[in-house]
């Protein structure tokens, strides 16, 4: 029998333990089933579980427990990822503040990333522990990393197919640099904030020199033009005709002379500032394509003005080893001072900053290894494609469907403007990039080449880049992939894993991450399988707070541990309130009163199961008894045909990864149909034993998957079922048709006379008279009278199929059926008009001062669109209360 109180604590971490004991979790590469096969976007090997992680895994379990029960050969494949540029940044910290080594890289390459290899050795088995907690059934026996030996040799085959076909190349580019990280960033690893800047306008050449007007630059970052090469204006801005293709020097008020060309491009915007613009080749991105395709024309050489840490070089006489920002100080007081500052405006700035350091990043020129996605190489679909129209082809003809399919048009128009790739790395931490220098000689391989002189590339990749290879590289034979003896194509054939499991069949992530993770995988994946790494794409949004705000960790307060949360109500509770209603690329809110919501439902579900189980116990009910189809009550055929229906709907939503409406669905059923209904109707003699026990087995195997320790320690408890739930069949429906309108329209019933009795204030324990008339359907009302005027606490029930309106009664219709409550004598008339009148009139004024803030059209066009959103609904709302109102007035 089950323990009075469902306590979480008492059960989760025993049940897990069982089902892992029992192999419960492990997947059959050599089984005849189809394959459904998921893996697990890996957490930070050294990361605490967080709510992102915390939904991802709910979704992704709902989804392999579903298909288990089903009969397909699941595959959750667990992992965590070595987070090349995080784990390091938080060893060195580490290694100051404990150590007392100032400068950790002082240790040399290869005792820095020993330490940080132990460090990640102890705290893989945190989030290991905390992604147990969620109740996730992984295949722990399959366990990924991404530092992995075998990982390593697909990343390193990547690299050395990619750069063979001519797709890798190491050139001197712009590229983003992390100042605080010390570390290139790719394109899609930085962000974009709006920040108040300053738009410095100032004299750049003189009238003197133009031989007309002074030119006029307009800028946010002046210090910059101590290393201009060019300044360009619009080819059509007639203002500037007379100089395109003139050299002129300028010297500034320090002293510091420049030589600039004025060049003619398309890409300035004449309307901006002056229309003219300084170009600065070596220190923005935008400038270096236009010095590119001007280089010919320009005379000077660009010029390096700040380095790697943010400070201005050498190069720049006066200004050298000032910060960015002191410098700005410096050369903007001497403009003034010199009197060539003619303007200063605020303004509202887009600035470029780090994903990871959250600190400026720096456009710099820097030697660097990169990706070619416009090279046509890409054999595909008997066509050479290149590595970008791969990527557009797999969606646009669905080998990769995305959901929301919304997200389509984003994953489009990135991958239209996408740039070659940058993923060298200037940090120690990661996947070494296989390339040995000798001189002028490269090779390029898996071992370092023979003979003397050769010293591997200093840089590590982008941890994107080996990622990339995660749904593949995790699926081959860990002694097969490190023989140097096989080549890739022959491991691949020789590991059943790979074999049965790929292509994967769904990728569950934050749709925050479509870019960094999603594109990458289809881009190597393809490249070097010639399949799809998934064949969906399921996109979870962000889990916000009670009014709607991003959770913050600079704001302690909003944010939820989803670890706090399973201590305190259970791991079922939270995966229920994190999906129930909520569909994917939705944003969802969740706080404290919303968890304890599905913390009752547990409880609801508990204490249900635990009303059957000791009627069973009762009866002395060992065996699952046997459904007699052709002996049964209304009440019995209602719940039968509401089973059935559910079953398909349920099972149909989760196909379709509609799980929150699966959720949804479950939710509903068991509350309202089968515990405030059906239990209540199935009192005493009226008891059909085999349909409870067949509905709630079936409740508990339909609830499994997304509420897996609750259901599972019930079954344990439940006459006739053998083994564990994890591995019972998910339901099917019944044979046949159930007749359910009797009792469908009972409940309208008895649900109209509740809300009468709660809406004229009568007490809910009071006994009241109720007159029915019943029309054509007056023998299907005459059927359920007991259970009416026991639900509904009649005490007289009146039933006629037709009789004249009553006064004085409230009054209500249900599917043709009239319903009067005589009011005298339960309400004091005069008492309850008044307080109504009083009511109806504080409503009346609230509903014209809603009316008149939406009737204002600057509230409507100015206000969030929310805002207005929610005063309609109130509106709304308080409308029908009115209606409601007045009707009672009628009534009385």
């Amino acid at each position: 029998m089950l323990d009075k109180q469902y306590d979480a604590k008492a059960y989760e971490d025993a049940i897990y333990d069982l089902w892992e004991k029992a192999g419960a979790f492990k997947a059959d590469a050599n089984s005849d089933k189809p394959p459904f096969t998921i893996s697990m976007p890996p957490p930070n090997a050294t990361g605490t579980l967080h709510l992102g992680h915390a939904v991802m895994l709910a979704l992704e379990d709902i989804m392999i427990r579903h298909r288990r029960m089903k009969g397909y050969e699941t595959l959750y494949l667990p992992g965590t990822d070595h987070a090349a540029i995080a784990t390091e940044s938080v060893v060195i910290k580490k290694v100051k503040e404990e150590e007392g080594i100032p400068n950790p890289r002082s240790l040399g390459r290869e005792k820095l990333v020993e330490k940080i290899a132990h460090f990640v050795e102890k705290s893989q088995g945190t989030i290991r522990s905390q992604v147990r907690k969620m109740g996730t059934s992984c295949d722990w026996s399959r366990e990924g990393y991404t530092m992995d030996p075998a990982l390593n040799r697909c990343v390193n085959e990547t690299f050395k197919k990619m750069y063979n076909d001519g797709l890798i190349y190491r050139a001197e580019r712009v590229i983003n640099w992390d100042v605080a990280l010390q570390t290139t960033l790719a394109d899609d690893e930085v962000e974009h904030v709006e920040r108040e800047g300053v738009l410095y306008t100032f004299e750049y050449l003189t009238a003197e020199q133009t031989g007309g007007e002074p030119i006029l630059v307009s800028t946010s970052r002046p210090e910059t033009k101590l290393g201009d090469a060019a300044l360009a204006v619009n080819p059509d801005d007639k203002r500037y005709q007379h100089l395109i293709g003139k050299d002129f020097e300028v010297q500034w008020p320090s002293g510091q002379t420049i030589r600039v060309t004025v060049i003619a491009d398309h890409e300035v915007d004449a309307e901006f500032g002056s229309g003219v613009v300084g170009i600065t080749p070596f220190h923005s991105k935008i400038d270096y394509d236009m010095w590119l395709r001007h280089r010919d024309d320009i005379t000077a050489e660009p010029i390096h003005v700040i380095d790697e840490q943010g400070k201005i070089t050498k190069n720049i006489k006066g200004f050298e080893g000032l910060s960015v920002f002191k410098a700005r100080e410096k050369f903007v007081e001497e403009l003034r001072e010199s009197g060539r500052l003619k303007e200063e405006k605020k303004y509202a700035q887009q600035i470029s900053i780090s994903y990871r350091s959250k600190k400026p990043v720096e456009p710099l020129p820097k030697l660097q290894w990169f990706v070619d996605v416009n090279k046509k190489v890409v054999d595909w679909k008997g066509q050479k494609m290149s590595l970008k129209e791969v990527m557009l082809e797999v969606v646009k003809s669905k080998d990769v469907t995305i959901l929301p399919d919304r997200f389509e048009k984003i994953y489009f128009h990135w991958i239209e403007n996408l740039q070659d790739w940058c993923i060298s790395r200037q940090i120690w931490w990661g996947h070494r990039i296989p390339v040995w220098h000798n001189n002028e000689e490269v090779y390029v391989g898996n071992q370092a080449p023979e003979g003397e002189g050769w010293t591997q590339d200093e840089d590590t990749l982008d941890t994107w880049f080996s990622s990339a290879t995660w749904t593949w590289s995790t699926l081959l034979d860990p002694e097969k992939a490190t023989d140097p003896s096989l080549s890739l194509e022959e491991i691949f054939k020789q590991s059943p894993d790979y074999q049965k499991f790929h292509s994967t069949q769904v990728l569950e992530t934050g749709y925050d991450i479509i870019f960094f993770w999603v594109a990458r995988m289809i881009l190597v994946t393809t490249y070097m399988t010639g399949s799809v790494p998934f064949e969906t794409v399921y996109l979870h949004g962000l889990i916000r707070t009670r009014d709607g705000s991003k959770m913050s960790k600079s704001k302690p307060e909003t944010c939820i541990d989803p670890l706090e949360v399973i201590e305190q109500y259970g791991a079922d509770a939270l995966r229920m309130s994190m999906v129930v209603g909520n569909g994917p690329g939705n944003d969802t809110r969740l706080y404290d009163e919303k968890i304890k919501g599905y913390r009752n439902f547990t409880n609801k579900l508990w204490n249900a199961s635990r009303f059957v189980l000791g009627i069973f116990e009762e009866k002395g009910i060992t065996e699952a008894p046997e459904l007699d189809l052709e002996n049964l009550s209304d009440a019995d055929e209602w719940i039968l045909g509401k089973l059935n229906k559910v079953v398909v709907e349920t099972d149909n939503s989760l196909m379709e990864y509609k799980i929150g409406e699966a959720g949804q669905l479950l939710y509903d059923f068991v509350w309202n149909d089968f515990c405030d209904w059906y239990l209540e109707l199935s009192k005493g003699d009226k008891q059909n034993l085999a349909v409870l026990h067949h509905v709630l087995k079936n409740i508990l195997t339909l609830l499994h998957p997304i509420m897996p320790f609750v259901t599972e320690q019930i079954w344990s408890q439940l006459p006739g079922v053998d083994g564990m739930l994890i591995r019972a069949d998910f339901p099917t429906p019944l044979e046949g048709e159930f007749e359910g309108g009797a009792v469908e329209l009972m409940i309208e019933m008895v649900s109209s006379i509740r809300s009468m009795r709660s809406e004229n204030k009568i007490e809910a324990a009071q006994k009241i008279p109720v007159t029915i008339y019943g029309g054509s359907i007056v023998e299907n009302v005459e059927r359920n009278k007991e259970d009416i005027i026991r639900l509904a606490r009649i005490s007289e029930l009146t039933l006629h199929a037709s009789g004249e309106k009553m006064p004085g009664a409230a009054a209500d219709v249900v599917s043709g059926v009239e319903i009067y409550i005589p009011l005298e004598g339960l309400v004091d008339t005069e008492k309850e008009k008044e307080r109504l009148e009083k009511e109806i009139a504080n409503l009346k004024k609230y509903i014209a001062g809603l009316s008149g803030k939406l009737s204002n059209e600057n509230f409507v066009k100015n206000a969030p669109e929310a805002v207005v959103v929610g005063e309609k609904e109130k509106l709304a709302e308080a409308e029908e209360k009115l209606g409601k109102m007045e009707e009672q007035i009628k009534n009385l």
